[in-house]
Parts: C-alpha cells; structure tokens; sequence
C-alpha cells in the first residue's frame, strides 16, 4: 500500500489523500490491475478490394505461475479467432513462467502468429523505485539480474509456428494478403539492431509491420522512412499510472523517449503526419496485460489486449 501511495502522490492524485482515502485508493489501483479488457481499433491500411483482416496485439503479459485469473483470461481470447498475433515481449516475470505461457496462449498458439522479446523476458525482475517509473530514464538497465528462459519461450512460439522477428525481416500470407514485417531486438536494452532491418519495405506484399517491443524513436523513425505502413509496440503500460481526465485520461511518462501523448492507442507517426503522407506509417501502441510482479497497480489505465481489424484504404 505503501508504495501506491507514493506514486499516487508523484502522479498528482493523491497529494490530498491519507489515511482512508489513501487506502481506498491503493485498493482501487491494485483491483484496476486485474480489470483484464479488450481494446478495438480499425485501420485502412489494407489495399482496395482485399477481405478485412483481425489482428490480436498481445504485450507485456508479465506471467508468474500464481496468476490465474490472467491466465483464464488470455486463454480466452482464442475464442476471437484473429486471422493473426502479434506479441511484442515482456512475457515473462518468473523463471518458472514459459510453460505457463505457452498454456494461456493455448489455441492463440494454433494461428499464424510473431515476436519480438522484451527486457522482462531475459533478466528476472527485481524490486525497483516505484517513483522511478514516473522520471525520465536515467539510463540504467537491471542486465546484472539472473537470465530468465527466454531462449525456451523464443522455441516455444516457434515450434507453434510463429515467426520470430528478433532484428529481422521476413514475409508471411495468409488467405490471399502478403505481409512483410521487420521486428527488433528490444530497444530498451539497445538489442535493436536497425542495421540488419534497414532498407525500404518490400513493395510487393500487401501490407508492411514494423515490430518492436519498445517504442523508441529511433526504431520508430527508421520504420516510417523505410516505408511500413504499420508499427506495432507496447513496453509503456500506457503510462500505469494516469490522470483521470476529462476526455481521457493522461499518461505521466512512457519508460522511453516517446512522449505521453502517445504512450497508449492508435496514432500516427510522425505525430504530425497524415495517411498517404511519405515517411509516416500508424503507430498502435499497446497499454500491456500485466505489470511488474512487485508493482501490481494501475491507474485510469487498464490491462489491456488489442484486437486491430485491417481494413482496405477504400470499397
């Protein structure tokens, strides 16, 4: 409780709260945590003519074996039967967490799918300044923490048949759409090898994704420019801890250079570009399921998977 009172207070909502309130609080944080919720975009993005498309975006699931609820949760998700998944990363939080993933993922496992990791799934999580999540990075990444299986969760998804987009680019069709995608290593980590992914789109296929677990602008720069006309990303928790604000709420920070106005959502990137604009692709950003296993809290900001529906830029 402790903790939550701390950044309630660093976010702005709690500097009148104590005592009752401050716990009523901390109780609604911890329950808004486990509030588990599905988000719906559409995107034109699809060329003329072409079938509609589902696309489930599934980030920063943060699994130990204990939670159940999320693990009921994710398995029914496979009842949405998208015609592709995305995952991009920070699966685990427990050494002991990749059978209990692949479990949850269950028929989610049986459609094509791709990954990238993220930090959280090579080093053990530890306990950290809750208030550091609300500062701008100081630079400092916990890589001294023990390894976690990420090379067994990495085997996993790929024995499932996803693809693993680890600082590379493939194709991938399904029903009568060709996809190009170029993922990366986590940026967060500075794994991102943008090198081996430059190079302009590949104009044949139907549809261009750029795939990475952090949203840095670095990566997001080179997507745009080498002409993907998606980005796909999560590692914000879509700030954790907001704003309740009237029209939406808002995002304190990111936990990376993109600013907070896009820390959650659909946008555009650059922020100020259009559709059709050169250089610009969208950008879906996605809020994540889980969190930190010793920061189980989130304010006007729930847990979220993220179904895109691709639809044709015109018909």
């Amino acid at each position: 409780m402790g903790i939550l009172r701390s950044l309630v207070r660093a976010a702005g909502v709690g500097a009148a709260v104590g005592g009752a309130g401050g716990a009523a609080v901390a109780a609604y944080a911890t329950w808004e945590a486990r509030q588990y919720s599905l988000t719906r975009f559409d995107i034109r993005v699809l060329p003329a003519g072409m079938r509609p498309l589902r696309v489930l975006h599934l980030s920063d699931i943060h699994m130990t074996p204990g939670q159940t609820r999320k693990q009921e949760w994710l398995r029914s998700l496979a009842a949405l039967e998208p015609d592709l998944v995305i995952d991009t990363g920070d699966n685990l939080a427990h050494r002991d967490a990749v059978p209990v993933v692949l479990d949850s993922l269950g028929g989610l496992l049986d459609r094509p799918g791709v990954f990238v990791h993220g930090s959280n799934d090579y080093f053990e999580p530890c306990f950290r300044n809750p208030l550091g999540y609300l500062k701008r990075g100081n630079g400092k990444r916990y890589t001294d923490m023990p390894p976690l299986p990420w090379g067994k969760l990495s085997a996993g998804l790929a024995g499932a048949g996803w693809l693993d987009l680890t600082n590379r680019r493939t194709r991938l069709t399904i029903g009568e759409t060709s996809f190009a995608f170029a993922g990366v290593d986590d940026p967060h980590l500075d794994y991102d090898d943008l090198a081996a992914v430059a190079g302009p789109a590949d104009a044949s296929a139907d549809l261009r994704i750029g795939v990475a677990h952090a949203p840095y602008l670095r990566v997001l720069d080179q997507f745009a420019a080498d002409g993907y006309d998606a980005i796909v990303a999560g590692h914000t928790h879509g700030g954790q801890v907001c704003l309740p604000w009237p029209g939406g709420a808002r995002a304190l920070a990111t936990n990376c250079d993109l600013e907070p106005g896009r820390a959650r959502g659909l946008h555009r990137h650059p922020a100020d570009s259009r559709p059709g604009d050169p250089g610009s692709a969208w950008l879906e950003v996605s809020a994540g399921i889980g969190t930190a296993p010793y920061t189980r809290i989130r304010v006007a900001c729930r847990p979220e998977a993220v179904l895109l529906t691709l639809l044709p830029v015109s018909g």
